[in-house]
């Protein structure tokens, strides 16, 4: 029998990619060029998820105690894209089962696409890295569209880009904003337990499954009819 599923988008942090160790040292490195205190990677880890220019004004309040200002964000932002980049792919690595996962996916015939808050810039050199960009058709970041998530607009560009009815869409993440993009745009989704949710289960999101392993995504997708 087949799924009902043609295609699955994936966010990259915390879906993918572990990659808080590669993001925390280059928080850590923008911190130190500010002559401020380096922070813990557990406390940074509550900061990923809503994009990097979130996670730097998180960061800002976190040394200051107070709201940075618009220039204030704009240039720290510049200088963690610049640490950021030095480290990345350097420290990090791929949750288990992911490779494996996603070649199967593959092999079987769905369409899959990733879709990240994470600058488009750092991406396609990420799934490289990692050895997973073969596997995905279309790529969008944070900055592809005018909108991201948790706005349903990269997924309805998804469905309008691959002919897909909504049913025939589902969104795999670890975050709420994962969940709540997905609802919006009205399709299916599949929330992980291990990645980044700023300490909340993920299941208080209302996704259509839960699951602690990667691989058994590919189980509940092909008993969907």
């Amino acid at each position: 029998m087949m799924s009902r599923f043609k295609a699955i988008a994936f966010d990259l942090d915390g879906t993918l990619v572990d990659s808080v160790p590669d993001i925390h040292a280059g928080v850590n490195d923008m911190l130190l060029e500010l002559q401020q205190p380096i922070v813990s990677q557990e406390l940074m880890r509550s900061w990923v998820g809503n994009g990097v220019q979130k996670l730097v004004e998180r960061a800002l309040i976190n040394t200051n105690g107070t709201q940075p200002t618009v220039e204030e964000l704009s240039s720290t932002h510049e200088r963690f894209m610049h640490h950021y980049g030095l480290h990345l792919n350097k420290h990090s690595d791929l949750y288990e089962h992911v490779k494996s996962t996603l070649a199967s996916m593959k092999k079987q015939g769905y369409r899959l696409a990733i879709v990240t808050n994470k600058p488009y810039r750092f991406v396609p050199d990420m799934l490289e890295a990692y050895g997973i960009d073969v596997y995905f058709e279309l790529v969008l970041g944070g900055d592809s569209l005018e909108k991201c998530k948790p706005d349903p607009l990269p997924l309805n560009h998804i469905i309008s880009e691959w002919n897909l009815e909504k049913t025939q869409l589902l969104m795999v993440g670890d975050s709420k904003n994962d969940i709540f993009a997905a609802k919006s745009a009205g399709v299916a989704s599949i929330g992980l337990t291990y990645g980044y949710n700023y300490g909340e289960d993920i299941g208080l999101c209302g996704p259509d499954a839960v699951f602690d392993q990667f691989r058994d995504i590919l189980t509940w997708v092909n008993a969907q009819s």
